[in-house]
């Protein structure tokens, strides 16, 4: 086994148990929610710890919460979270773009203005070793993006960035990824170039896609399948990307699909209220309540469901 960090301290990864691997618990622009936001820091933290001690209630014991730099990241409020809820949550170090690195890097490092060695690296390298800021949580995993604009200079230099992260720590790593142009193929090429070992990633976001030639090479290289948006049904029904997992287990691939919803206890990319009117099931409970209940009835077997739920999360960081 091997010791994981979460916000409240190590646990082993046995103990990881049934485990969402990509959700959030606020992404939020701080400087936008500083200058503009109306803001009850007390309610909104209470709020979060209400919405995943009812998660933890109906039998997920872990998130893994991929917000980093570009989603507004800030541990100490995750730490008030936390406090008051049984649910483990577990953070990641990275940068989250679709183009340019934001203009922190922007100056310095390799190719640059000012040239000099990879900030981002030395930056997710502390944040893994020693702790995030001076909070004394520790990041567990890395993140970063690719999407439909693909494999832009910046979007590369993050990638590689976190490869190289990876390949020095062993830490896994989530990508979000574009389905509909296959840039999870992309992510795989460069992470690999970067020595990352591919069965320590997820390719994430796989699940808004229902091309089995493309699922199948992903994990076919070694990679998890993020089927990791149920709710958002405008990307994709409900019913093809229960489908898509129910086809996976039928192949062999059980052991390379994982599951999450992609959610939040707030985002402040939509006016508020909008969510639970436009896309009723994008919330934490419906993988529990209408996901893995439509998985049985289509077939799918409990020992299949562990194997998503609880075994590869925790091989993920083994």
């Amino acid at each position: 086994m091997t010791d994981v960090q979460t916000v409240k301290g190590v646990v082993d990864s046995g103990d990881l148990g049934a485990t969402l691997v990509h959700e959030h618990v606020f992404v939020l622009g701080e400087e936008y929610r500083v200058n503009y936001s109306e803001w009850d820091e007390d309610a909104r933290v209470a709020d979060a710890s209400r919405q995943l001690q009812e998660l933890k209630e109906l039998g997920i014991d872990t998130i893994l919460d991929p917000t980093v730099l570009g989603l507004g990241r800030y541990i100490p409020r995750i730490q008030k979270v936390a406090e008051g809820t049984d649910l483990n949550i577990v953070v990641a170090t990275g940068v989250y773009t679709y183009d340019d690195v934001p203009f922190q890097f922007h100056y310095t490092g390799p190719e640059t203005l000012f040239g000099g060695p990879e900030p981002m690296t030395e930056l997710f390298l502390k944040d893994l070793r020693e702790g995030i800021a001076d909070t004394g949580v520790r990041a567990a995993f890395l993140k970063c993006a690719i999407e439909e604009k693909g494999l832009t200079p910046g979007v590369e230099r993050v990638m590689r960035a976190v490869g190289a992260a990876s390949a020095e720590t062993s830490a896994p790593v989530t990508v979000h990824t574009h389905a509909g142009s296959e840039s999870g193929l992309v992510a795989q090429r460069v992470l690999a170039e970067e020595g990352v070992d591919l069965g320590r990633v997820v390719i994430g976001h796989s699940g808004d896609s229902t091309d089995l030639d493309y699922l199948c090479k992903l994990a076919d290289a070694g990679s998890y399948l993020g089927m990791d948006r149920f709710g958002i049904d405008v990307l994709l029904p409900f019913e093809q990307r229960v489908d898509t997992i129910v086809e996976l287990c039928r192949r062999g691939y059980a052991e390379k699909v994982v599951i999450a919803h992609d959610a939040s206890c707030l985002i402040d990319w939509f006016p508020e209220g909008l969510i639970p009117q436009a896309q009723p099931n994008w919330n934490f409970r419906h993988i529990s309540e209408d996901v893995l209940p439509a998985l049985r009835e289509r077939g799918v077997s409990d020992a299949d469901i562990h194997t998503i739920l609880v075994d590869n999360p925790r091989r993920y960081f083994e």
